[in-house]
């Protein structure tokens, strides 16, 4: 059976391959088909979808973006999209920008702390990158201010840490929006992240789907068999499609694979082909 993966980074976000290097990867995988999702930016894929010509890999348009609801950071991916629409591309911009705004904030706060961090450096170290706090992780690193990742996120740019600077979010209804701009599917990314009861997830789910959400993550690396299973009822329960991944970024999360996320991951192509059908189904409709 055709397995593919719907939810992949390089190092045009976080990740750590560059798109070239990671549609070699997939193909080592095996993978039919793979969605690269970075972070509020389309700036790898038509690297990716030159790198695939020839072989048997089909690159799905994706991105993924931070939205925030009810103050929790809440992920919406995009898929199979219609990415150089010239109006959508517009509408994009403001995500890179408050990103933008904030990661200068925090080179400021961390060089006043004593941590001597350069934007334009920053920049130069991750040519080509949105970047983001993994990105800070790995220079600090680098520059020897910590001896290991994490103490990046346990100590100085965590959530809650004295040097993180929040950036300004859109809600994920504006995400799903934009989303259907361009022409493509809107997904709920992995919801048992979100530190939220069953209860709360459901609410949230109800309210994304009035807003035209398309589909969840129903299979994800973190997955439990019973998260699995309970995502997939959720979805059923609002007639959402069903989509998965494995949130793969190389490096950034080692031990973490492509396709098979922790050793038991599984997407059947049938579900991308569910997908599919759907926009066309739309398209036929509109």
């Amino acid at each position: 059976m055709n397995i593919v993966d719907l939810h992949a980074h390089s190092n045009k976000s976080d990740g750590s391959l560059s798109p070239t290097e990671l549609v070699h990867y997939a193909l080592k995988k095996g993978l039919k088909a793979l969605a690269l999702t970075d972070h509020d930016t389309f700036s790898g894929l038509d690297e990716a979808i030159l790198a695939a010509q020839n072989t048997n890999l089909e690159i799905i348009p994706g991105i993924e973006f931070s939205t925030e609801y009810q103050g929790r950071d809440i992920h919406i991916l995009g898929l199979l999209l219609d990415y150089k629409k010239e109006e959508f591309l517009k509408q994009v911009e403001p995500f890179l920008d408050s990103r933008e705004i904030r990661n200068q904030r925090m080179c400021e706060k961390l060089t006043t702390a004593g941590l001597p961090i350069s934007y334009i450096e920053l920049q130069e170290m991750f040519p080509g990158a949105v970047i983001t706090r993994s990105h800070f992780a790995r220079y600090m690193l680098n520059k020897g201010y910590i001896k290991e990742l994490s103490t990046a996120f346990t100590k100085y740019i965590g959530d809650h840490c004295p040097y993180f600077v929040g950036r300004e979010k859109v809600r994920p209804e504006d995400a799903i929006a934009l989303i259907h701009q361009a022409g493509g599917l809107a997904i709920l990314a992995h919801p048992t992240l979100y530190s939220m009861t069953k209860k709360q997830l459901d609410l949230l789910v109800a309210h994304l789907k009035e807003h035209g959400l398309d589909g969840m993550e129903v299979i994800y690396s973190t997955y439990s068999a019973s998260e699995e299973r309970d995502m997939k009822k959720l979805a059923m329960k609002y007639q959402l499609l069903f989509s998965g991944g494995s949130d793969f970024h190389g490096l950034a999360k080692p031990s973490l694979e492509l396709a098979t996320g922790y050793g038991k991951l599984f997407i059947p192509e049938e579900i991308l082909l569910k997908l599919k059908e759907r926009l066309t189904h739309d398209n036929t409709n509109t």
